[in-house]
């Protein structure tokens, strides 16, 4: 008994073309065109704002960064390409990529946003997981542990900078009542402890963000694997790290990325606290004192640009690593 293979018209009218059940090819359909279209629309405004606030300064201070520009003329410059990043020039490099003093600012941001972070996400995870538990109190708790946050960041390290004065802060005077120290402390004048004491007051005025993130996903997390955990007598300790800290991990990861960012461009409080001092400038601060106090446009222009490239390659590598993770190796 033969079969006979149907006709490319028969094949068509029975829906079993190729051409037509497969996703790839089929059209979109009304619905989705409509949808598509209204989210547009509603971008589109915000994208315009955004263009006007945000790029164009961008794209004005990259071009600055290849002149000569100064806030003297700031109106008559030359071009002079890659001279402000790096130049060779009778035997000497010069440049942002060649001074030393941007590459200490580098190091210092760097080291503050590795310390100040991973303090914060230990210390928010603890916090998170102590506001989890059911206690009497916990919602007047829960909004005292926010008020560090709530405070503005100039206001908080002025506010911290009278705290670790030398002379009349409480800090230093607590010290000595307890016998801790023998004499009063320059906190934020001595090259040993500047750099602590600011990473000590973002990490104060930081927390509760992390502390508020990862208690929003812990509130999210199903009770059945705990009340199994607790039946089979798992120790708490295990629960955590087989069970908890692995769905969370998500959302602290989001946690650590916007804290990273933010870290790395900070500026606010280490310059209030420690104004240009090199032992605690960081990449903002450095390029603050090119444009501001040297009035050198271009230079300042080409230090950060550098450091937006710095954060944009950052953030482009956490999201390209973000959707390959969530679509799979493909």
């Amino acid at each position: 008994m033969t079969h006979s293979t149907p006709a490319p018209a028969e094949t068509e009218a029975l829906g079993t073309s190729p051409t037509a059940s497969s996703p790839a090819r089929r059209r979109p359909s009304r619905v989705h065109r409509q949808r598509l279209r209204a989210a547009w629309l509603f971008l589109i405004p915000m994208l315009l704002v955004l263009a006007a606030v945000a790029g164009w300064p961008l794209l004005r201070t990259i071009w600055f960064s290849f002149t000569d520009a100064s806030f003297a003329s700031i109106s008559e410059y030359n071009w002079v390409g890659l001279e402000n990043y790096l130049v060779y020039d009778d035997g000497m490099w010069f440049g942002v990529l060649a001074d030393p003093a941007w590459w200490q600012s580098v190091w210092n941001t760097l080291f503050f946003t590795v310390v100040s972070v991973g303090l914060e996400t230990v210390l928010g995870l603890i916090i998170a997981l102590t506001l989890n538990a059911q206690f009497r109190g916990r919602g007047l708790i829960r909004a005292a542990t926010l008020i560090p946050w709530a405070v503005p960041t100039i206001v908080s390290a002025k506010m911290w900078g009278w705290m670790l004065h030398d002379q009349f802060g409480i800090i230093n005077d607590m010290l000595l009542t307890l016998g801790i120290i023998a004499e009063p402390l320059n906190w934020t004048a001595n090259a040993d402890l500047s750099m602590w004491a600011v990473i000590m007051v973002d990490v104060w005025k930081t927390t509760p963000f992390m502390a508020l993130l990862t208690l929003a996903a812990l509130q999210m997390l199903p009770s059945d694997c705990y009340e199994a955990a607790k039946v089979d007598g798992i120790h708490p300790v295990r629960v955590f790290f087989k069970v908890t800290l692995p769905l969370i991990l998500p959302a602290l990861m989001v946690a650590i990325i916007f804290r990273v960012l933010d870290a790395l461009r900070v500026f606010d409080v280490i310059y209030v606290l420690t104004s240009n001092s090199e032992d605690t400038m960081s990449m903002s601060v450095y390029a603050r004192q090119q444009l501001v106090q040297f009035q050198d446009v271009g230079y300042g222009s080409a230090a950060s640009t550098v450091l937006f490239l710095i954060i944009a390659l950052l953030t482009i590598t956490y999201l390209y690593l973000g959707r390959k993770q969530i679509g799979g190796e493909s």
